[in-house]
């Protein structure tokens, strides 16, 4: 099966800093990817540069075989709206909009009718245990809940691929086992990929494959 993302000798510089430096990876649809490391190690450069939130200083990533760096900042942005998805550690949410209209957002941004992207954020947000809260806006929700609209928000759109950045990072143990679980499941029915960035072994422990970054690089012995 062919990688749904690659990407091949990934650089990233801030000033005299290589935050990557030359990264190549394999993610294949369906793939449940960790990324760990010590602090500053590269972990969310590499998941930024990915997600083309940062264009790469050398090197390039693929989306199913197309060039991602061939893409200006509008058609990244578009890309990012319809075959990426994203789950923070804050959940970054916004306040104003409910749970199903954020939810819905990736959607809406992207040209979609109103009734038809709500449509598909309650029924996300029902897979996730949410029935009967959709109307709640973020400050009326606990903090698993409005991880569990992030999730619903990342995937509502049935994206190619999931970003998850430290997405247990504010949550309790328990919790961020139950909201992992949740996405894993989430992610499996969709065929989505899954590239997650992490401290937590045991969040990372949950992943099909680990790839440990160290100064910029895949660390030696570990495949990508």
């Amino acid at each position: 099966m062919n990688s749904v993302l690659a990407a091949r000798g990934l650089v990233k510089t801030y000033g005299e800093v290589h935050a990557l430096a030359g990264v190549d990876i394999d993610i294949k649809a369906g793939d449940v990817l960790a990324v760990v490391g010590p602090s500053g190690s590269g972990k969310t450069t590499l998941l930024h540069v990915l997600s083309g939130i940062l264009r790469a200083d050398g090197g390039e990533v693929f989306l199913d075989g197309r060039a991602i760096g061939e893409l200006n900042e509008t058609g990244r942005s578009a890309l990012r709206r319809t075959a990426f998805g994203f789950v923070f550690q804050s959940g970054m949410l916004v306040a104003e909009l409910t749970a199903e209209e954020n939810a819905a957002l990736p959607m809406l941004l992207a040209g979609g009718s109103r009734e038809e992207s709500l449509g598909a954020a309650r029924l996300w947000l029902t897979r996730l245990g949410l029935q009967g809260m959709e109307k709640r806006r973020p400050g009326e929700l606990s903090g698993g809940q409005a991880q569990r609209v992030a999730i619903a928000r990342a995937l509502a759109h049935r994206p190619r691929v999931i970003f998850a950045d430290e997405p247990t990072g504010a949550l309790d143990t328990r919790t961020g086992q139950e909201m992992m679980t949740a996405l894993l499941q989430a992610a499996e029915e969709t065929n989505a990929a899954v590239v997650i960035v992490t401290h937590d072994k045991a969040i990372a422990d949950r992943a099909l494959r680990v790839v440990e970054i160290q100064d910029g690089r895949i660390a030696a012995g570990v495949s990508a």
